[in-house]
């Protein structure tokens, strides 16, 4: 098959109409204690056609707060993500990676991903089509929602 030529701007950047929302995590390993198991999942999000990668890349920062990152070709330990069926790479900027590394603990290993939320496509789509714009969206850690729910759940009176 043909490689296919995507549109691009005056400026060179790629026009990408359809595009789902794109969206980015920053997953921490206190302990620089990352171990591929989480690579299983992902791959079956991408399998499943849920999202699709357009970078990963992983950081490590040492107890000096001296940060280092890698693509998932560059350690033996990320080796399962060449797995991963998509366009992973060159998302992330040098600028976004050392921004997102501030965030992470001295000592500490972290996996940045950005993926398409292929999921909400039709939404975006329909989002676009009807002249909206998505501002601004957001992810509650987990221990956030939990400790709210766990609030609920305690005020509520039993019937």
């Amino acid at each position: 098959m043909p490689p296919t030529t995507v549109p691009r701007t005056d400026t060179g950047r790629r026009l990408v109409p359809d595009l789902a929302p794109v969206e980015y995590i920053v997953i921490d390993f206190p302990g620089n204690r990352f171990d591929g198991s989480i690579i299983p999942a992902l791959v079956d999000l991408v399998d499943k056609r849920t999202v699709r990668i357009l970078d990963l890349v992983f950081v490590k920062k040492d107890d000096d707060g001296s940060v280092l990152s890698f693509e998932f070709d560059q350690l033996d330990e990320l080796g399962g993500f060449a797995s991963l069926d998509g366009d992973a790479g060159d998302v992330l900027s040098d600028d976004d990676v050392r921004d997102l590394a501030a965030d992470i603990p001295a000592g500490s290993s972290a996996l940045f991903i950005v993926w398409e939320d292929l999921w909400a496509a039709d939404l975006g789509r329909a989002v676009r089509n009807a002249g909206g714009e998505v501002l601004i969206g957001g992810r509650l850690p987990h221990q956030v929602v939990t400790d709210i729910i766990s609030s609920i759940e305690s005020q509520e009176v039993p019937s």
